[in-house]
Parts: structure tokens; sequence; C-alpha cells
């Protein structure tokens, strides 16, 4: 099995997320299955055959982070210079020709989130702005066309 690439951050959000998972959330489904077998009839009670869908969803997702943080490798950054982007960097980019301004951090694939800045170093975003130091120009290959982008800052 091939190791993960994960942020201190991510780590720790995932492993609260595994917490809370096992203690809060097992014990609540538990209790719904509890009162839905009190209904009786099981065959035809969807709050007992839907807690059990539950059920089974969340164990699911509880192996996922299982095996993810046991397969993780955390990368930190915190004594890096920030002078070459790379897992863990928050980057600043300014679209060229706009001036419009975007900070992104590069984040492995599993802790991933694009709708909050956090983008895959083996997204097409992610890729072009690896390994770049400030000033460089990277070119990315969007939905909506080509665009050009400056690293005006690496944290």
């Amino acid at each position: 099995m091939s190791e993960i690439l994960i942020t201190p951050e991510g780590y720790a959000r995932l492993k609260k997320e595994l917490e809370e998972l096992k203690t809060v959330k097992r014990r609540e489904i538990a209790e719904r299955i509890r009162q839905a077998r009190a209904l009786g009839d099981l065959s035809e009670n969807f709050d007992y055959q839907d807690a059990k869908r539950q059920q089974a969803m969340l164990e699911g997702r509880i192996k996922d982070l299982e095996t993810v943080l046991s397969r993780a490798r955390v990368v930190d950054r915190s004594n890096s210079a920030g002078e070459i982007a790379d897992l863990g960097s928050k980057v600043t980019l300014v679209e060229v020709g706009t001036d419009r301004e975007r900070t992104i951090q590069l984040v492995g694939s599993f802790e991933a989130d694009p709708l909050q800045d956090r983008i895959s170093i083996l997204s097409p975003l992610g890729e072009a702005v690896l390994g770049k130091t400030q000033g460089d120009t990277i070119v990315v290959q969007t939905p909506k066309g080509t665009v050009e982008y400056r690293v005006a800052r690496i944290e």
C-alpha cells in the first residue's frame, strides 16, 4: 500500500472526525436503531431500515478514515523557509491580465477541498504550482480555457 501525503492540519482534522464518528455518531445511530426496534415489525419499519443504512455508511467512513490515517505520512512545513511551493504551502496567485488574487493551500488528494481553496497536488492547478517559486508564471488548463497565473507569495 502506498502512503498518503497529508498536512498536520489535515491529519488532525481526520483524527477528530474519526473520534467523533466512533463515539458520538455511533451512539446516536445505536439509539435510533434501539428506538426503531421498539416499534415492532422490522420488515416494514422505515426508521429501522434507514438507521441501519446510516450505520453501514458510518462504519464505511470509519474504515476509510482508519485506513487513511494508518497510511498517512504527515509532511510538516513549519521549519521550511517558504521559498518553494510544496505540500502544505499557502500560495497566493495573481491571474495575469486581471490582477485577481487567489490564495490556495497545496494539500494531499484526500484532504482536498476546492471550495475551501485546499487544492490537491495531483490536480492540474496543484501540479502546476508545485515546485514553483515567487515570481514564477504558470499556465493551467481549466474547463473555461487556459489561465495564466503569477506566483505572488508562498507561505
